[in-house]
């Protein structure tokens, strides 16, 4: 009985292991393989299951058959991910700024939002000198990102500074950009 509940274990497995290679990568983090199949098609097709559904009663899911569940597998198929403000206040209950929003981004008086590129400090002794002077330059966030990270922060980050010998002070006010 053992071996008939690894085979039906094995054969969900193999059939749920390609959809999680191609939207996350499963397979080749977690090794999964289908072992022992069968050389010839299955007699029967399986009913497509919607994974909010509940079996009727009386009758063993085919996902969670034998104390293992393949959903435990594919965890980033079911929880999508969500940006939302979680940060309040104990005292008040007042949003509160999500500090790594300010680590990573510089905002500009005229409500743009500055970043680096993406890996311009990683491995960049393989990186020819084009490419690195290319990854130090900055971006300017699009409009929805500017929206978010607006979201992100309270009113102290977004008044107007003024610093000596500031570096970014021709950026600050919009010149020659369309509203």
């Amino acid at each position: 009985m053992a071996a008939v509940a690894r085979a039906a274990v094995a054969g969900i497995v193999g059939r749920w292991a390609p959809l999680a290679s191609r939207s996350t990568g499963l397979a080749a983090r977690c090794c999964v393989r289908q072992v022992g199949s069968p050389a010839a098609a299955p007699l029967w097709k399986p009913k497509p299951l919607l994974w909010g559904s509940v079996p009727r009663a009386g009758t063993a899911s085919v996902l969670s058959r034998g104390g293992f569940s393949v959903t435990s597998l594919l965890p980033s198929i079911l929880h999508q991910p969500a940006r939302t403000v979680t940060y309040n206040s104990i005292k008040r209950g007042k949003r509160k700024t999500v500090k790594a929003v300010i680590a990573r981004f510089l905002r500009l008086h005229n409500g743009l939002w500055v970043r680096r590129q993406a890996g311009y400090k990683k491995k960049l002794w393989k990186k020819s000198a084009s490419q690195r002077k290319r990854l130090r330059e900055f971006v300017l966030c699009t409009r929805t990102q500017c929206k978010l990270l607006d979201k992100m922060t309270t009113s102290f980050w977004k008044r107007r500074n003024w610093y000596v010998d500031d570096p970014y002070q021709k950026y600050h006010d919009r010149t020659n950009l369309r509203l």
